[in-house]
């Protein structure tokens, strides 16, 4: 019998490396997007997990315009947490796990050193509150689940970081880039991998660790230290190539507060799923090899 993975915002970054992962035979992932089902709607959400016998629910989806969603609260919160908790009530009632992706938004970032998962949450904006809000409705829903914050997420596809420096670093020689934002780049890849090793022992054995954890690549940097980084890469396979000066965040104002610090710990995850990241270096090379070619 197959076992059918339900997947949302498959058209997204995450979403589509989840439709490219090695899964084993018997598994069939069903990606869905907003054409799919409208995720403002709870009775359409629970009618979708209720059409099948699906094996486990992967919520990837979100209302992820940082800075909109500071004016557009409403379709924010009905997103990021209404939608988890039709889905969690949904897989509560079929008797199957769920997995939901949130972010390092639902913490201040006025620590010094990595969040751990029982750290206090204090969003700064609605994105952050909104995605909080979805936390919450899935730990209270009853369903077995797992919750994983993850933060800075990049890919070769859709829009991110990495690519929109690839195309400005094309037009100009400098780029100004805020450096007092410290956190991690996530590869979609390899964050892709870490659910779906999770779901596969959330589905084959009923012990399977719940609960919240942690998933980024590993190590520490700035938006400016990554797109220097992007760009020494980027030069090696005869890609564009910018110099980048570092700017505080004061410099580049935004609707929505940024977390000063996003600097996720990966002990939660590493105990419970044995999964040890490796560098963002690493992975942005994978990203790059796809969007301009291996080394030259």
């Amino acid at each position: 019998m197959t076992r059918a993975i339900l997947v949302t915002g498959g058209n997204g970054q995450l979403g589509t490396e989840l439709q490219r992962c090695a899964w084993p035979d018997g598994y069939e992932v069903v990606a869905i997007d907003v054409a799919d089902l409208d995720l403002t709607d709870t009775g359409a959400i629970a009618a979708k997990v209720a059409e099948r016998e699906w094996a486990a629910v992967i919520n990837g989806a979100a209302y992820t315009a940082v800075d909109k969603a500071e004016s557009d609260v409403v379709t924010a919160w009905a997103v990021n947490a209404m939608a988890p908790a039709a889905f969690g009530e949904a897989c509560a009632k079929a008797g199957i796990p769920m997995v939901q992706v949130s972010t390092d938004y639902v913490f201040a970032g006025d620590k010094a050193g990595a969040w751990e998962v029982d750290d206090p949450v204090a969003p700064l904006g609605v994105y952050g509150a909104s995605k909080l809000g979805g936390e919450l409705a899935v730990r209270t829903s009853g369903a077995r689940h797992v919750i994983v914050r993850t933060a800075w997420v990049v890919s070769a596809h859709g829009n991110n970081f990495v690519k929109t420096m690839l195309r400005v670093g094309a037009e100009r020689d400098t780029l100004m880039v805020v450096e007092d934002q410290h956190g991690t780049p996530t590869s979609a890849a390899d964050l892709a991998s870490a659910l779906m090793a999770i779901t596969l022992r959330l589905v084959e054995d009923d012990s399977a660790p719940t609960g919240t954890f942690h998933f980024s690549n590993a190590g520490p940097t700035t938006w400016a230290g990554f797109a220097r980084e992007i760009f020494a890469q980027s030069a090696s396979r005869g890609g564009a190539s910018a110099a980048v000066k570092g700017i505080p965040t004061s410099d580049y104002p935004t609707p929505a507060k940024r977390p000063a610090n996003s600097l996720l710990s990966h002990d939660a995850i590493g105990a419970a799923y044995g999964i040890a990241p490796r560098s963002w270096q690493d992975a942005l090379s994978d990203i790059l090899d796809e969007l301009i070619g291996a080394n030259k």
